[in-house]
């Protein structure tokens, strides 16, 4: 896998408005591979015919809980788990989490939090493996960048050079393109700190890199702002 996009997602509810629901907002955010199942016994059918590398299950089913069928079809614990359940309990999120479950979501919910909580379990389960993936060489909009000597070429030929924060900043969005990365995560990449009292330094540092990235970075098209989340490189020209 060399993008979070191009993992299988198990999706298990049986309300159809709700598979329907989740099911645009993944394939909205860039997700190809999704696969749903309205029952425990379709779940174990989909889970036996291939494993998926993200399991999103609701807990109360026709046939069976969430709860046992996690502990049915991951014993080994290698796929990760999202509960997405309308029983928002204490005691319940926390016995959810307790089997070992990457993270407990009540509805209703918003699907950008969820999309969010998505991403962030794939990142944190495929670390290593999209690291190995990311590619070193992108195309961003008309421009060329290579990360292993920090350049971006222009149409024109001019080379310009990147720093290394904004070269860091980049291959930290580049590992999530299509996808936001938030405040946090930037800062955490490149100072090994928070985002609180790195506002103006990181605002700084985007916008020389979109001087570099964009025709007109008062206008980008490559490199988006979220409002109140973070950054996006935006999937669109690139390779």
């Amino acid at each position: 896998m060399q993008r979070i996009q191009e993992a299988e997602i198990l999706l298990v509810d049986d309300n159809p408005e709700l598979l329907t629901l989740v099911g645009q907002a993944l394939a909205g955010a860039g997700y190809t591979r999704l696969r749903t199942a309205g029952s425990c016994q379709a779940a174990r059918r989909a889970f036996a015919a291939r494993a998926p590398e993200l399991m999103i299950l609701d807990i109360n089913l026709p046939d069976g809980d969430g709860f046992t069928l996690f502990r049915e079809l991951n014993a080994g614990g290698e796929v990760p788990v999202l509960f997405l359940s309308a029983r928002d309990a204490d005691a319940d999120r926390l016995f959810g989490l307790g089997l070992g479950a990457d993270d407990y979501l009540t509805k209703p919910f918003l699907t950008q939090e969820l999309l969010l909580r998505v991403q962030l379990i794939l990142r944190r389960a495929y670390r290593a493996q999209l690291q190995q993936g990311a590619a070193a060489r992108l195309r961003v909009g008309d421009r060329v960048v290579d990360l292993n000597d920090a350049t971006v070429t222009r149409p024109d030929g001019a080379v310009l050079t990147l720093t290394a924060t904004e070269r860091g900043l980049l291959q930290k969005l580049a590992a999530n393109r299509g996808h936001i990365v938030t405040f946090d995560a930037l800062c955490q990449a490149v100072w090994n700190a928070d985002y609180y009292g790195y506002e103006n330094t990181l605002g700084v540092h985007i916008r020389h890199l979109r001087e570099k990235l964009e025709d007109d970075p008062g206008k980008p098209r490559c490199l988006l702002t979220v409002r109140g989340l973070g950054y996006k490189l935006t999937g669109e020209g690139m390779s």
